[in-house]
């Protein structure tokens, strides 16, 4: 369920590295909204991330 609509980011995993050079995985999740934009034509509710909102990919209806 986590993936923006648009540009399809989603969680992307890694490691978090402390001082001491610990090692414990960690993951990073896009910062999704729920919205309504057209999708062929027609009002659809889509998970989109903020940052394609930000950015102007897509216009809310």
């Amino acid at each position: 369920m986590a993936k923006d609509f648009i540009t399809g980011r989603k969680t992307t995993f890694g490691k978090k590295r402390s001082h001491a050079l610990n090692q414990t995985n960690r993951s990073w999740k896009p910062n999704l909204q729920k919205v309504r934009i057209l999708v062929d034509g027609k009002p659809k509710k889509v998970w989109v991330s903020a940052r394609t909102l930000k950015s102007g990919k897509v216009t809310r209806v």
